[in-house]
């Protein structure tokens, strides 16, 4: 018989295969309930509420795209004019779009003024101006960290711009 802990985990798991394909739009803990097959108690069962259970499955989709990210590691750092548009590059395939609408759902609930989605925003946009910095050659610290912080608002940027069918405006910008 699986424990508590690996029925939660397995319960994160679909969840997060739900919300990667259907969004947050919808998720709220009757339509999460039925998607994985149980019951909105039964969830409360596993999560204190549904802030836990979001914060949990936004933590399980971060460790997955950053699995996904870390298999494009470049051998070696690179300097951000080369590694942005590689990334970028990266980011148009269809392997990374849930991901990437996913954070834009995020941002949006996070400017509407919802605490969770602020928060679970920050640890994520945090999460990824680390790993940018772990990817850049720049050997002073601070430019390091200004630099990762460049690759983060590339990448948001052409998301976003993206998003809005605007593919050309930011292929316009790298030269290629």
């Amino acid at each position: 018989m699986a424990s508590a802990r690996d029925k939660r985990s397995d319960l994160i798991e679909k969840l997060a295969d739900h919300i990667l394909a259907e969004g947050l739009l919808h998720a709220s803990l009757r339509p999460l309930a039925k998607a994985v097959g149980t019951s909105d108690r039964m969830l409360l069962y596993y999560f204190k509420d549904k802030d836990e259970l979001i914060e949990a499955v936004l933590d399980r989709i971060t460790a997955r795209i950053t699995v996904i990210l870390e298999q494009s590691r470049a051998p070696e750092p690179l300097p951000l004019e080369v590694l942005a548009p590689m990334l970028l590059e990266n980011m148009k395939s269809d392997l990374f779009w849930p991901y990437l609408r996913l954070w834009l759902e995020v941002a949006a609930l996070s400017a509407g003024g919802d605490p969770l989605y602020r928060t679970c925003g920050e640890k994520i946009g945090r999460g990824f101006v680390d790993w940018g910095a772990s990817q850049l050659a720049v050997a002073d610290e601070a430019e390091r960290e200004k630099a990762a912080a460049q690759l983060l608002i590339q990448v948001e940027g052409s998301v976003l711009l993206r998003s809005l069918g605007l593919d050309d405006v930011v292929e316009n910008a790298f030269d290629r």
